[in-house]
């Protein structure tokens, strides 16, 4: 009998071919992708509605931000935050600099070469960890989980958002549903992570394992296309 479950397919951590970095920056670009991009920052600023009430420097940290376009969305939208962006590929850094200095956010955006899962970075040293679409790229993903949650500590705010891989019956009309929008090679792209993806039960299951949900953390579904963990920053005097 055929199984139901679509198994996992994974794909390659790094992304630092030229096509594919002309690529991805050119699809966050369009109006499709970039309001996806904006619905990250809306829910991220739920999140964060408690942040008003600080009177200090706020910062947050983007793990796996590629050509940077969510931090340089949200430092567009809230100016009083810096952001750290960390990414493994030079050249979407090199991308995320010029993007950064065309949209005039570069004096409080900094970018750093590093490995995911083991970050240079102080724990609990943020009020705001995010990450997006990096899950399925990881290694280890309960090793990125767990960096998440050391650097937000226990008050930061968590919002990690991947991608979806839905049952073995709707891999087509999912492929289509939530793709339809790419072509070429971001189309390719975009197929390949979605079999590399992880269903809304193993994140779940590594939720628990990593300890994000023990830590106050849930698991959330968004829009059929995508799965993550959220976390609600908390504001203490």
């Amino acid at each position: 009998m055929l199984s139901w479950k679509l198994g996992r397919v994974p794909e390659p951590e790094l992304m630092e071919d030229p096509e594919e970095v002309s690529s991805y920056a050119s699809a966050a670009a369009s109006r499709h992708l970039g309001a996806i991009d904006d619905s990250f920052i809306e829910h991220l600023a739920r999140l964060l509605s408690c942040a008003a009430e600080d009177r200090r420097p706020l910062r947050a940290l983007d793990i796996g931000c590629g050509p940077a376009q969510i931090p340089i969305k949200f430092l567009k939208r809230f100016t009083g935050w810096h952001v750290v962006a960390v990414d493994r590929s030079w050249s979407m850094l090199g991308r995320a600099r010029q993007d950064a200095q065309a949209a005039g956010v570069q004096d409080r955006l900094q970018l750093v070469a590093a490995d995911i899962h083991e970050l240079p970075l102080r724990s609990s040293s943020f009020d705001a960890v995010m990450c997006n679409s990096v899950l399925h790229h990881a290694r280890s993903p309960a090793a990125l989980v767990t960096e998440i949650l050391r650097l937000a500590g226990n008050t930061g705010a968590i919002l990690l958002r991947d991608l979806r891989r839905p049952a073995r019956p709707l891999l087509g009309w999912h492929l289509w549903r939530h793709g339809r929008h790419y072509t070429g090679k971001m189309r390719e792209l975009f197929n390949a992570s979605v079999r590399a993806s992880y269903t809304a039960g193993e994140l779940r299951k590594l939720s628990v394992d990593a300890g994000a949900i023990q830590s106050g953390a849930r698991v959330f579904v968004f829009g059929g296309a995508h799965i993550g963990i959220e976390r609600a920053r908390v504001f203490r005097n």
